[in-house]
């Protein structure tokens, strides 16, 4: 059984190799069925939310030359080990220039894995 931190860590691998191959499909593959993320910003009134089936290509496909990396914060167990809430610092670099964001994760078992429930991400520009 991988702990949470390795899972953590092959999900932003997977994000990095998405950048590369322009296909999502590795990355949707941590994600629960019943995911929903936030992402918001300073000029933005309210969180824009994107559910399990956003069109991850399309996202990858705009990104040349990037990486995803994160700085964890703290992680809080939840439901006697079954979930976990992670609190960290997100950078993507993207051409040289790194863009980080204050983000919160909820990734839950399903199934004996894994699975991403919820994450919020809110840009610190």
């Amino acid at each position: 059984m991988n702990t949470i931190e390795e899972v953590l860590n092959a999900y932003f691998s997977a994000w990095n190799e998405g950048f590369i191959s322009k296909n999502g499909d590795g990355i949707r593959g941590y994600m629960s069925k019943s995911f929903v993320g936030y992402w918001a910003h300073s000029n933005i009134d309210k969180p824009e939310p994107y559910y399990y089936d956003y069109d991850l290509n399309s996202v990858l496909s705009q990104m040349d030359n990037a990486e995803k990396s994160i700085e964890i914060y703290s992680i809080t167990e939840r439901k006697n080990g079954e979930e976990y809430l992670i609190l960290g610092r997100e950078t993507n670099t993207i051409n040289g220039e790194p863009y980080t964001a204050q983000c919160m994760f909820v990734w839950t078992k399903e199934d004996n894995e894994w699975k991403l429930l919820r994450e919020y991400i809110e840009l610190e520009r």
